[in-house]
């Protein structure tokens, strides 16, 4: 079940300013080369990633599941569970690109596989 919602963006104005440069997708970088990269998102309960560019076709899976809310500089927000298993491939572009943060508001840790396709 997905929760929506707004939030006030005034909290993240540093943060987001800065989001069209991070392109730390990921707590940490796991396998890179000249065709992709890949990284592992892990977050405590509680934890919470900056936000940051998608700028690039990717695909995540979840590993260990979670609730995990993602804000939206356009000031709306969405929270869901993640199931183990569940994967999404998405397709972006300097031109078409999403900036979002992700926010662990279960009890477990949540894991995730990133795999971004360099062009």
């Amino acid at each position: 079940m997905e929760e929506h919602g707004k939030y006030d963006v005034a909290e993240f104005e540093a943060e987001l300013a800065r989001a069209p440069q991070n392109h730390e997708v990921g707590t940490a970088l796991r396998f890179e080369n000249d065709h992709v990269r890949v990284w592992e998102i892990r977050l405590e309960p509680g934890e919470r990633g900056a936000f940051h560019i998608h700028d690039q076709t990717y695909l995540w899976t979840v590993v260990d599941p979670g609730r995990g809310l993602q804000r939206f500089p356009d000031g709306t927000f969405v929270v869901r569970d993640y199931e183990p298993g569940e994967t999404r491939y998405l397709v972006h572009s300097p031109h078409d690109s999403l900036i979002h943060d992700l926010e662990n508001v279960g009890s477990t840790t949540m894991r995730f596989v990133t795999v971004e396709l360099k062009r």
